[in-house]
C-alpha cells in the first residue's frame, strides 16, 4: 500500500498529538511533580494584600527600621530603639521556599529590642521571614528574604 502526502500529513499529526498527550497524562500523574500553591489558604491571604503593603509602607517610614543579623548563636532580628518591647506582640514566619516542611511560625515576646532565632532552627539555604507586629495600634510588617 502506498501512503501519499495527506495520508503522511494526517498520520504526523495523529502521531504529534499522542505524543503530546503521553507526557500530559504522565507529568500530571507523577508523584515527583508537586502542584501544591505556596501557602494553603492561597485566596484567603490574597484579599488581606492590601494591609500588609500598608504595614510595609509605614516600616519603610520608620527612622530606624528593623534589621536582619547573623549571629554565631543564630538570626537576630533588631527592633527599632525607639520601640518599647513590652508593647511590640506579634509574630514571625519563617518560609522555606524549597521545603513547605520547614516552615514554621512563632510569636514575638520580648525583653529587650532583639529577638533571636536559635541556630538549631534554620537549615542552610534561602529562608523568607515576615516579622508582623503591633504597636501602639499601628501594624507594622517586615519581610526579607536572607541565605543562611
Amino acid at each position: 500500500m502506498k501512503i501519499n502526502w495527506g495520508t503522511g500529513i494526517v498520520l504526523s499529526f495523529i502521531g504529534f498529538i499522542a505524543f503530546i498527550l503521553f507526557f500530559v497524562v504522565r507529568m500530571s500523574m507523577d508523584d515527583r511533580a508537586n502542584h501544591d500553591l505556596v501557602t494553603e489558604e492561597y485566596y484567603k491571604k490574597e484579599l488581606s494584600y492590601q494591609k500588609e503593603i500598608d504595614a510595609m509602607e509605614v516600616v519603610s517610614k520608620l527612622p530606624y527600621p528593623p534589621q536582619l543579623i547573623r549571629t554565631d548563636s543564630g538570626m537576630t532580628v533588631r527592633f527599632p530603639e525607639n520601640m518599647i518591647p513590652s508593647k511590640i506582640n506579634g509574630k514571625v514566619s519563617l518560609y522555606r521556599p524549597s521545603n513547605k516542611h520547614l516552615d514554621f511560625d512563632f510569636p514575638i515576646s520580648l525583653s529587650n529590642t532583639h529577638l533571636l532565632i536559635p541556630d538549631k532552627r534554620l537549615l542552610d539555604g534561602r529562608w523568607d521571614i515576615d516579622v508582623s507586629w503591633d504597636y501602639e495600634g499601628e501594624t507594622y510588617l517586615f519581610r526579607k528574604s536572607f541565605t543562611y
